[in-house]
C-alpha cells in the first residue's frame, strides 16, 4: 500500500480515523475501490464501513442508475 502524509491545519477539527474514513468512503463512491478495499483503507471490516457509509453521504450500491434502468428494463 501506498503512504500518505497530509499537513492538516490545526483548527480543522477531525482525527486520523475520519479523515482514513472520509478518503475511503470517497474512493468507494467513485469507484477506484471494492467495498473490501476501500474498508482497509479505512481501518474497518467492510460490515462496519458498509454501516458508515450512509454517515458519509455514500451508497452502499455503488453503480450508475443507467445500469438500474438497464436491470430493470431487462427483468
Amino acid at each position: 500500500m501506498k503512504v500518505l502524509t497530509l499537513n492538516i491545519p490545526d483548527n480543522v477539527d477531525v482525527d486520523n480515523q475520519q479523515l482514513a474514513m472520509l478518503v475511503a468512503s470517497r474512493l468507494y463512491e467513485t469507484g477506484k475501490l471494492s467495498l473490501g478495499q476501500a474498508a482497509e483503507v479505512a481501518g474497518l471490516t467492510k460490515r462496519t464501513f458498509a454501516e458508515l457509509l450512509g454517515s458519509y453521504d455514500v451508497s452502499l450500491f455503488n453503480f450508475p442508475a443507467s445500469d438500474l434502468s438497464r436491470d430493470i428494463a431487462n427483468a
